[in-house]
């Protein structure tokens, strides 16, 4: 399990977008989201770009903690 932080959230469409991002890159499964602490867990069989991730998240307002 793969545990990061992401700023930024404030609300429940904030979870179901990080979410749908996480959920387009392949090999990542059990995504976890807690809205009050920020921390977004994940199951990942295959290596995430993070700065990949870090730009996608920022296209959508957040950013990785």
């Amino acid at each position: 399990m793969t545990t990061i932080n992401v700023n930024g959230m404030s609300c429940q469409h904030c979870v179901r977008a990080v979410g749908e991002i996480l959920s387009g890159f392949p090999g990542v499964s059990e995504i976890t989201v807690d809205l009050e602490t920020g921390d977004v867990s994940f199951m990942e069989t295959e290596p995430v770009d993070r700065q990949l991730l870090a730009e996608k998240l920022a296209a959508a307002g957040y950013s990785l903690g």
